[in-house]
């Protein structure tokens, strides 16, 4: 951190410093820091008189109403959102619960009227209880879901103590952005960025693929994460510079920096200026390799994103969203209805439609009750249990109605059904079965559907990166999930923020899975794709295009600048050059040939 003194916008002798981060989302934002408090927990304690006990219990329910209005309307405005909306939805659902819930609010109320305190302490005391005994579970979901208490109850405490404040661009200053500063961000948080003016922000905790930076990637909003103390450094109105790309956060900047971060702001904008005239360009590298740039959608809405940059279709369409946020499960009409729309709009692209992708951090409430009601069990690793395929070929009444919704939507366009998780051949001959019985009751009851549908597979477990063959023999295509793939190789929680700096896409292991099968797809003919968070890293491109990738499927805000780096691309070069750079076991010399590939 380096500290001097300068005029910010509080005055003169505002402490002027630097805060280095992880870069999770590239752009520069400079603007007024708007301070979310996470850091209410610690209330006062006082005696009320017992004719003040009705009024304190009237403000306590006051403030439980405005926090249910504020829940719903951000849940209202996820599910007419885009991107990553609606698992935050899921998550406002999950915070609703709790308020609704009767041992903290009820149980709150109590304590008001039984001891005449304050509605503040009550309320910490009861939310104190519960995260008691949410630590006890052995279900790690269930322990988790702690931090969902906590966030409601901070929500009602803000209230209560008169601290709560819209996240925007203030009176006066309607000019300047506003950068938010936070601890960490809940989900609902994050829904606000969808439809506020919000010029950048900074977290204490993140990693490159945690929530939080993915939704600022998907919106294209420049974000630096894992700053540590950048909350309680930073004050209220602070003049603000954040370097999204080289993971810098400058407080309270001098005119000089000032004004050599504004140039480098409008060199920037010029630049997507530009990128946007690349909407209809070829996607060829310079010795006329085709490329091919397909969107990640999670929503029908999604498809005008895909549109507008003119990608070549959709590489992967995430089905868990139409499970995530209710408590019912979507009948198959539903389903199909969702699937039918994105083929028919695209008519002639590929839609790539991944089966139902739940469990670790991606739970459904639905579908937990149904397993539950079904004799499910509690898993004692979520993320090494019972998920995607293995969840759907567990579950034969749900993934037939899931296929046969994807099926019926096959006939309005070019539907294509990506399977995820797989890693034995006979799960990959158990999918088939299943895909060849839906495809038979749909032909009882006379419903039309494409029968020649391609069926691929998602490689994003080591086992299945290293025994190729089935997937080979047996599938039309293959997509590379790197996010998972680095995950499982590496034996990292890329959620869990103690280990966050291990999760390295560069590492040696999991360069060599990516490549040998990106290689091995070739030479069998096999299409093969890149899904996950690498083919959206523009770092990544040139040496992805080495490998010999010539598909890719990233989030529509990333594809123009994928787009750009291809046009500037030599493959046959580049073949060469990744080839010496796979030879490499150090993850750090990786790094230093990368550059220089980049440069």
């Amino acid at each position: 951190m380096n500290a001097g003194r300068a005029q910010s916008g509080q005055g003169v002798d505002a402490l002027t410093f630097a805060l280095h981060g992880l870069a999770v989302s590239s752009g520069i934002a400079i603007g007024h820091a708007q301070l979310i408090s996470h850091a209410t927990l610690e209330v006062d304690q006082y005696q009320l008189r017992e004719r003040e006990v009705a009024a304190e219990l009237s403000r306590f329910d006051e403030a439980l109403e405005t926090v249910r209005a504020e829940l719903g309307q951000l849940k209202l405005e996820a599910e007419a959102s885009v991107g990553a909306a609606v698992e935050l939805s899921a998550f406002v659902d999950l915070q609703l619960m709790f308020l609704d819930d009767p041992l903290l609010a009820a149980a709150s109320r109590v304590l008001i009227k039984e001891r005449r305190c304050n509605a503040e302490w009550a309320l910490v005391q009861q939310m104190e209880y519960l995260v008691a005994q949410f630590d006890e579970m052995e279900d790690a979901y269930l322990r988790e879901r702690k931090q969902d208490i906590v966030q409601v109850v901070e929500r009602i405490l803000k209230v209560l103590m008169g601290r709560a404040r819209k996240i925007g661009k203030r009176k006066g200053r309607e000019d300047v952005p506003a950068i938010v500063v936070a601890h960490d961000l809940s989900p609902a948080d994050t829904i606000q960025f969808k439809r506020l003016s919000i010029g950048g922000f900074v977290t204490d905790l993140g990693g490159a693929t945690s929530h939080t930076a993915i939704v600022a990637r998907s919106l294209a909003i420049p974000a630096v994460v894992g700053l540590h103390h950048a909350r309680s450094l930073i004050r209220d109105d602070d003049l603000l510079i954040v370097d999204g790309t080289r993971g810098v956060l400058i407080v309270n900047p001098d005119e000089r920096v000032l004004e050599e971060y504004r140039l480098r702001q409008g060199e920037l904008q010029i630049e997507r200026n530009k990128l946007k005239r690349l909407r209809t360009a070829r996607t060829q590298t310079l010795d006329g390799e085709d490329v091919q740039l397909y969107a990640n959608i999670e929503l029908p809405q999604d498809i005008d994103q895909v549109k507008e940059v003119g990608a070549a279709g959709v590489g992967l369409f995430r089905t868990e969203f139409l499970f995530m946020n209710r408590d019912d499960l979507p009948s198959e009409d539903e389903q199909f209805e969702a699937y039918r729309r994105v083929v028919k709009t695209l008519a002639d692209k590929p839609v790539t439609i991944r089966t139902l992708d739940v469990g670790a951090d991606k739970q459904s409430r639905a579908l937990r009750t149904f397993s539950q009601t079904s004799g499910g069990r509690t898993e004692p690793n979520p993320a090494l249990g019972r998920r995607a395929i293995r969840y759907c070929l567990a579950e034969p009444q749900i993934f037939l109605t899931h296929l046969r919704a994807i099926l019926r939507a096959s006939q309005y366009g070019k539907a294509y059904i990506l399977i995820p998780m797989l890693a034995h051949a006979h799960e990959i001959e158990q999918t088939l079965e299943m895909i060849a019985l839906a495809k038979q009751q749909l032909r009882d009851a006379r419903i039309k559907f494409d029968d020649t549908i391609k069926v691929g597979g998602m490689i994003e477990i080591p086992a299945a990166a290293m025994a190729l063959g089935p997937f080979l023999k047996r599938l039309d295509f293959l997509s590379i999930g790197t996010n998972d793939l680095i995950q499982y190789t590496l034996a990292i929680d890329r959620s869990d923020e103690a280990v966050a700096h291990l999760y390295d896409p560069l590492h040696p292991a999991v360069l060599r899975l990516v490549a040998q099968t990106i290689e091995r797809g070739n030479r069998a003919g096999l299409p093969v794709a890149v899904c996950g968070e690498m083919a959206g890293d523009v770092n990544m491109t040139r040496l992805l295009l080495g490998m010999g990738l010539r598909k890719f499927s990233l989030h529509p805000a990333q594809l123009l600048e994928v787009r750009q780096q291809v046009l500037k691309s030599d493959a046959a070069a580049l073949q060469v050059a990744v080839t010496r750079l796979l030879r490499l076991d150090d993850s750090a010399r990786i790094r230093e040939q990368l550059a220089k590939i980049n440069a």
